[in-house]
């Protein structure tokens, strides 16, 4: 897609989790009752999972955080941070553990772990936050999971479909740099036909659905040479888009021709 993510904020990721490198990790965004939330999900357990029962679910607030409740720079090191302290205490209470996600919701974030023994670890935890992070709320979770009800429930995405994901890349990117997904903006679709009198069907239908056409082009060393570039007003919501781009995968498939996806300015 045509917009890149921040450098500093994309190095601290890359940083995080390069200790976690040889497993299967991936993010996406999804809307919740007060806006979006990102989640990073070790995708590997949904096929095979420890014997861990207790779910531990640690988090940290930070004022440093974008208005669409994204951390930025500094407020993700301050997370970072905070990750490593808890780590380690959990670490030293319980080898056999595992993180397996992360989510960033509201200015806070939250690690989450199964972990087989979990003896003394709330006084362990309730100790480092009173040590080192008593300047932010903190949370602390503790229960019970031994058919991993959360990672199912909340972290695996719902919607595993192909239009689901094509948006998923850009959409992260778009919320790690703080953009508002939900405020409407121009969003560009482009589109490739075998044939003009394809591309001439396919525009009769979605110009009355309120699309504005941006440039009619033709590249002869295209297999698929008529081009088309049209724009809505649409909000950035994930599940709005990933039925949109699903319909206008199947138009454009319809006209003998194919989405090659969308992009904002």
């Amino acid at each position: 897609m045509r917009k890149k993510i921040s450098t500093s904020i994309f190095l601290l990721l890359c940083v995080f989790l390069s200790s976690y490198a040889q497993d299967d990790w991936g993010n996406y965004v999804i809307e919740k009752e007060k806006g979006i939330m990102s989640v990073t999900v070790n995708y590997k357990y949904m096929l095979g999972k420890p014997n861990y029962k207790n779910l531990v679910l640690v988090g940290k607030r930070t004022s440093k955080c974008f208005k669409n409740g994204m951390p930025n720079a500094e407020g993700l090191e301050e997370i970072y941070d905070y990750s490593d302290a808890v780590a380690n205490e959990i670490n030293k209470s319980s080898k056999k553990n595992r993180l397996v996600g992360i989510l960033t919701y509201q200015c806070t974030g939250f690690d989450v772990y199964y972990v087989k023994d979990t003896i003394n670890l709330r006084n362990k935890i309730d100790s480092l936050y009173k040590n080192k992070f008593t300047d932010s709320k903190n949370y602390l979770v503790i229960n019970r999971d031994k058919k991993w009800q959360y990672y199912k429930e909340v972290l695996y995405p719902k919607d595993v479909s192909d239009s689901f994901f094509m948006s998923q890349d850009l959409l992260s990117q778009l919320f790690l740099e703080g953009v508002d997904l939900t405020q409407k903006r121009k969003i560009n679709h482009y589109f490739y036909f075998k044939r003009d009198k394809n591309r001439e069907r396919f525009l009769e239908k979605i110009k009355t659905i309120d699309f504005k056409v941006d440039s009619l082009k033709f590249d002869e060393n295209n297999d698929f040479p008529y081009e088309l570039q049209i724009h809505r007003e649409d909000a950035l919501y994930p599940s709005f888009l990933a039925e949109l781009t699903k319909a206008l995968k199947s138009f454009a498939l319809t006209n003998i021709g194919y989405y090659d996806g969308w992009a904002i300015e």
